[in-house]
């Protein structure tokens, strides 16, 4: 089942008797689970009729014991396992998943991975309760997930902001909304969050980080560069050479891209770039300063660069060192 079709029921009161929650993005199996947990009882029929477990501290029987547990004074007993993955042979509730309780709402937060879907458990579940696969989103599509999210929440983010959160905080969904949430309590609602909030908020510097460093390469402005990378060389704790690198080699290999597609419109630029058409004219000024030769060149650097960071063929450099060397090799390259 589709989230959003999972969340409606909820809403609507149309409840399953089990729900297998899985996969690698928290995000979501949180969503889905916090939501029963808050609304489906109230709060005094929690009290008795609602049971949070812990995959590491519970086995199999105890689950079956407290989904079979009929409620008291309420339609239903929730049973709700956290950290279902550490749960060992979880084929033993095949039997339970195939006849499952009516009045029992049994939810299994599986992380990071998801159980064999050939396995009875998951078969039955898919037959009688709700079996949900929650998927890492590919890099080009949490833009547009940061912009719904705070859409939905009459906010909005100007593009290079929303650069700057993502490229701070990885792709992970559960971090960045915690980190938007937090934005929203000190901001006005109908605000646009900018770099600067960014900056204020969070810590990340709106002129000395990944975005800015990608723009001076691409424009070749070789001082704004090398006073980039020096103020990084100050606090490397905080711009580790193994978040800058990946950075810098998805602009190049999104520069190459862009030398090889048909050249039409920003949108459709966009799209077969992956990035909002605000980026577009960045390319387009890139384009111009590299050759499919030189950002070529530019990736070879950008590898033997990260081989350096691992200690293959490395002569003692530090990692700024290395990231000064790679900066130059692709400025004159």
């Amino acid at each position: 089942m589709e989230f959003k079709q999972i969340i409606q029921d909820l809403k609507n009161k149309v409840y399953k008797p089990i729900y297998l929650l899985t996969g690698e993005e928290e995000y979501y199996i949180d969503r889905i689970s916090d939501f029963i947990e808050d609304s489906v009882l109230d709060g005094g029929e929690r009290e008795f009729n609602q049971t949070i477990l812990y995959g590491l501290d519970t086995d199999l029987l105890t689950i079956e014991s407290e989904a079979k547990r009929f409620p008291m004074m309420s339609k239903y007993n929730v049973v709700i396992i956290k950290e279902a993955q550490n749960l060992k042979k979880l084929d033993g509730l095949a039997n339970y998943a195939k006849n499952p309780s009516s009045s029992t709402i049994l939810v299994l937060n599986y992380k990071h991975s998801k159980p064999d879907g050939r396995s009875a458990f998951v078969k039955e579940v898919k037959k009688n309760g709700c079996f949900f696969q929650s998927k890492k989103l590919y890099d080009n599509q949490v833009g547009p997930w940061i912009d719904a999210y705070l859409k939905s929440k009459r906010f909005s983010i100007e593009p290079k902001a929303s650069f700057l959160l993502i490229d701070f905080l990885g792709t992970d969904l559960s971090k960045i909304s915690n980190e938007l949430d937090k934005l929203m309590i000190n901001l006005a609602e109908g605000s646009t969050i900018t770099p600067k909030v960014i900056e204020e908020n969070i810590g990340i510097s709106k002129d000395f980080n990944v975005f800015e460093l990608n723009n001076a390469l691409g424009t070749k402005n070789i001082l704004k560069a090398n006073r980039i990378i020096n103020n990084m060389g100050k606090n490397e704790k905080a711009h580790p050479l193994p978040m800058i690198l990946p950075s810098i080699y998805r602009f190049f290999s999104q520069l190459l891209l862009f030398q090889t597609v048909k050249k039409s419109s920003e949108r459709e630029i966009a799209s077969a770039l992956g990035v909002n058409p605000f980026f577009v004219r960045d390319f387009q000024t890139a384009g111009r300063n590299y050759n499919t030769k030189k950002v070529a060149r530019s990736i070879a650097a950008l590898r033997k660069a990260d081989n350096l960071s691992k200690g293959i063929g490395a002569t003692g450099m530090s990692n700024h060192e290395i990231l000064q060397e790679l900066i130059f090799e692709i400025l004159h390259t």
